[in-house]
């Protein structure tokens, strides 16, 4: 270690530090906007029980003053290239991968999508040029379901086949709403009977996959512990002053989530289709299935395969403020670790990285976590991939929760019939039946009003108020971050100005630098 950074021997743990803990004020308004948005479900009469009779009781009960991104919503939720862009720069897009091939379990025929893809080509040659992505559900296969009301719920774990299109859409072109292909399974297509009610199954496999694994796990969970074992470390260690304000209130929120969330009776079981027991199970199974690399955005994007589809606001960003954290951890490491050796010695170091191999990702191996780092390489984005995890990762998965919910059809938190098993099933009164009840829907809607807008304070990536890492050599490498995080503001905004649907979660002037909401 050079001179410019000092680390102590272990000892006792520190006492936790006061900004690791919501202040007063802040759990004040935050109890205030709760009780807010329930006073606001009551007014629109979602807590009554029942049924919805028709659209135009949807649309009395939920359209008017929203956001502009809520709004497009509204007008756009059955169409399909809303649909399909909803993978690329909606709540979940992390999900996609390039299909080079069809699964085996996924019986899709040439003859089925050429409709879709039209003359002069044909499935063989869209997948061969890279032009065909699967959005698989297969976590959900088989997982508990819970009762809302006396009534079961349900849930499927669809496959669902979309193609980029040469005017740069991305559309859905085959459905099927089972791991099991069969005669109760069919492939729903475009244009059928059932396709409206396949994409509403698909979106509520959507909300329980994104919730739980890609915002609960990946982002709550993973987040604390990291936290933990950072609070293990002597607060003098350069790893516990550089990712301090990126641990801020990340132990209090989710004390609350298992307070109000997670406990028995508790929103998720009054709102989704799995329930707590579901929940649980699911959040296992994404657990043993994480990998180190999918939190890795470079090593994400190339291993999905989706570096070059257009329309990806989701990737364009997150690849941009990746390298600035990367660019600033890499000179902080170098402040603080002389050579690679200084890395490898470092005994609380690897304690701290071994902690959160055993209690993050259970000790893994094929999780590809690291046990232990060697090199300043290895730790430079180990670090990188936490303050982005606990920053930019959460905000593209969080902040558009309400935009995207708003409007209950577009994002169902439960299902209150079995899929269908064909298109002759599939009727509109069917559909409106499948839909959550008002009183779901209400419970869900007063959540998400919550936690999509952070309160308190703002704490945007880059500002580390009260940085315990001082001296020039720290100060220079957060000023240039600072500058390269406005640049990546002004092109998000710059950009944005221009599309009819905005993409705003990454930018750096909207991205907490924690996980505090």
């Amino acid at each position: 270690m050079t001179s410019e950074g000092s680390m102590t021997s272990p000892g006792t743990p520190p006492a936790l530090s006061p900004t690791l803990s919501f202040p007063l004020a802040h759990r004040a308004q935050l109890a205030a906007r709760a009780a807010a948005a329930q006073i606001r479900i009551r007014l629109r009469g979602l807590r009554s029980g029942g049924s919805w009779s028709s659209f135009g009781d949807i649309r009395a009960a939920l359209e008017g003053p929203g956001t502009p991104i809520s709004e497009y919503v509204v007008r756009h939720w059955q169409d399909d290239a809303f649909f399909g862009e909803q993978f690329l720069s909606g709540v979940n897009p992390v999900l996609l991968r390039r299909c080079p091939r069809l699964p085996p379990n996924f019986p899709v025929t040439a003859p089925m999508v050429a409709p879709s893809l039209g003359p002069g080509t044909s499935l063989h040659r869209e997948m061969e040029e890279g032009h065909v992505f699967l959005a698989d559900y297969a976590l959900l296969e088989g997982l508990p379901t819970g009762t809302l009301g006396g009534h079961p719920q349900f849930v499927a774990a669809p496959l669902c086949l979309l193609w980029a299109s040469p005017r740069g859409r991305l559309l859905p072109v085959a459905i099927q709403l089972s791991q099991q292909p069969g005669p109760g399974s069919p492939v729903f297509l475009p244009g059928g009977a059932g396709w409206a009610l396949a994409k509403l199954w698909v979106r509520a496999a959507h909300f329980v996959l994104h919730e739980v694994v890609t915002h609960l796990l990946h982002g709550h969970f993973l987040a604390e512990a990291f936290a933990v074992a950072t609070q293990r470390l002597p607060s003098v260690h350069p790893v516990h002053q550089l990712l301090l304000p990126h641990l801020r209130f990340t132990f209090h929120i989710n004390i609350l989530a298992r307070e109000t969330l997670l406990n028995p009776g508790g929103i998720i079981d009054q709102a989704t289709s799995v329930g707590r027991e579901g929940t649980l199970v699911l959040v296992a199974r994404g657990t043993a299935a994480l990998t180190y690399g999918e939190l890795c955005v470079p090593e994400d994007v190339a291993e999905r395969g989706v570096g070059d589809i257009p329309g990806y606001h989701y990737r364009d960003d997150a690849l941009e403020i990746w390298a600035a954290i990367e660019s600033y951890v890499e000179g902080v490491v170098s402040l603080f670790y002389g050579g690679d050796g200084d890395v490898a010695e470092d005994e609380e170091l690897q304690g701290w990285v071994g902690e959160i191999f055993t209690y993050g990702v259970l000790g893994n191996p094929e999780s590809g976590f690291p046990s232990r780092l060697s090199t300043r390489p290895e730790l430079t984005k180990f670090l990188t991939m936490i303050i982005f995890v606990c920053s930019a990762r959460h905000a593209a998965v969080n902040s558009g929760q309400y935009d995207y919910a708003a409007w209950m059809p577009n994002t169902p938190g439960t299902m209150r019939r079995p899929p269908p098993g064909g298109d002759a099933e599939a009727t509109e009164e069917l559909l409106l039946g499948t839909l959550p009840s008002p009183e779901a829907t209400g419970a869900l809607l007063a959540l998400l009003s919550v936690v999509s807008y952070e309160g308190g304070e703002p704490r945007p990536l880059g500002c580390r108020f009260q940085d315990l890492l001082s001296g020039p050599g720290p100060a220079r490498l957060l000023a240039g971050f600072r500058q390269r995080l406005e640049r990546i503001s002004e092109r998000i905004r710059s950009r944005n100005q221009h599309l009819e649907l905005p993409y705003p979660y990454l930018d750096p002037t909207c991205v907490t630098e924690s996980i505090s909401i």
